[in-house]
């Protein structure tokens, strides 16, 4: 048996190993058995490497794709989704008339596989301020090596079989739960001493640390005089509830990450029937290195970047906001929590943001909101629209947590 054999079946196997345990999601529903071929990847020039021209939103990346040299679409790398897919109404648009054996074409590398899924995802505008277009699954992940500088905000996919890494980077071992990478990490909170945890590592997640309720309450993490606030991230929430709170430490490997903020959620998270599983490590944690995933060999090496001790800052506003209309450029308060900067500026649900101090809102992104909304101490002029009237309110930036 070749190296590159050995390397493609030790990958089929990881991933093979809990496909059909996985919990539905967005890239899930209609999902091939777990023998489902690879993706089989073919570098330009005969070469083993390509730097692909990634798009980030926040933290979460995109990568450019045309399937079978259709026009160019933003595929979301998301290393917990079973499957790639692409939506069925973006599908259509392109003119793709058959989404089995499609060949993806990224920069410098053609990726062939057994089947693309369609698979819609309605929220996913509303949330991320962007149109949906597709997945890049774990399909992707196990059949190449996957390197992600979140610092640079670049992305390179290299061959297996010749992949070598030689940098000052650490390893750490994955082991696999419903086809998902999981990594062993252990934290500590509320003064109290470390805790182990298995952790789900999520590209597709723009928190930085979710964690299981359940496993929260079993290890009795929270006391009495725990700081903690309502989060509304409709990615972890689901409608049921979380709360938000700052860990002592979170030791990945070598690395300790000093007061990151952490989701407690009582929704289901990714493998939440696997008892081991903790929690996710998600993009806002993982852009604090340069982090390779290298399925096939089952591990992942993380290399820390300058951005490694940058403090976590929440969204301070206080208010969850959704976009939609043409561009997703309209900007609905959805939420507004009692004692926070929004609410004390007198912004209510249902209100419109038209425009913040002298920049209209059309002219920004829902992820340039968000950010301006965790810079602390900052004073801004919000144009509110409510019920057909324009009306400014002032907010206040301030710590909430």
């Amino acid at each position: 048996m070749s190296r590159r054999t050995r390397m493609i079946a030790i990958a089929l196997c990881a991933v093979a190993a809990g496909l059909a345990a996985r919990p539905a999601s967005h890239a899930q529903a209609g999902a091939p058995p777990a023998q489902q071929p690879l993706a089989a990847a073919r570098f330009e020039f005969g070469g083993d490497a390509a730097q692909v021209p990634a798009k980030f939103v926040g933290e979460l990346v995109f990568l450019p794709v045309r399937v079978n040299q259709s026009q160019p679409s933003l595929f979301e790398l998301d290393s917990t989704a079973a499957v790639s897919s692409a939506d069925p109404g973006h599908v259509a648009e392109l003119g793709v008339a058959d989404l089995k054996g499609p060949v993806l074409n990224l920069s410098g590398v053609d990726i062939s596989l057994a089947s693309l899924a369609a698979i819609a995802d309605k929220d996913f505008g509303t949330r991320v301020g962007r149109a949906y277009e597709g997945t890049l699954g774990t399909d992707i992940f196990a059949g190449v090596v996957i390197g992600v500088n979140y610092a640079r905000q670049t992305v390179q996919l290299y061959d297996p079989a010749s992949f070598q890494y030689s940098g000052r980077g650490k390893s750490l071992p994955l082991t696999f739960s419903g086809g998902m990478p999981v990594v062993q990490a252990k934290f500590s909170m509320g003064g109290r001493k470390p805790v182990d945890g298995s952790f789900v590592v999520n590209t597709a997640l723009d928190a930085s640390l979710a964690i299981s309720d359940k496993f929260a309450q079993a290890h009795r993490l929270f006391s009495s005089h725990m700081k903690t606030i309502p989060e509304m991230n409709p990615q972890l929430s689901g409608g049921q509830g979380a709360v938000a709170a700052r860990l002592d430490e979170f030791h990945l490997g070598p690395y300790t990450v000093e007061q990151p903020l952490a989701v407690f959620s009582s929704g289901s998270l990714p493998a939440d029937s696997d008892p081991r599983i903790a929690g996710e490590i998600g993009a806002g944690l993982l852009r604090r290195f340069t982090v390779i995933f290298d399925f096939p060999r089952q591990e992942m090496i993380l290399d820390s970047n300058s951005d490694f001790r940058e403090e976590d800052h929440e969204d301070m506003s206080g208010m969850s906001i959704v976009a939609s209309g043409p561009g997703l450029r309209r900007f609905e308060v959805d939420q507004v929590r009692k004692g926070t900067p929004a609410a004390d500026g007198g912004i209510e649900k249902g209100d419109v943001i038209a425009g913040v101090d002298e920049e209209a809102a059309a002219d920004l992104s829902l992820q340039d909101l968000r950010e301006l909304f965790r810079q602390v101490g900052q004073k801004y002029k919000l144009l509110i629209e409510r019920n057909g009237k324009s009306i400014t309110l002032t907010m206040q930036m301030r710590r909430l947590i």
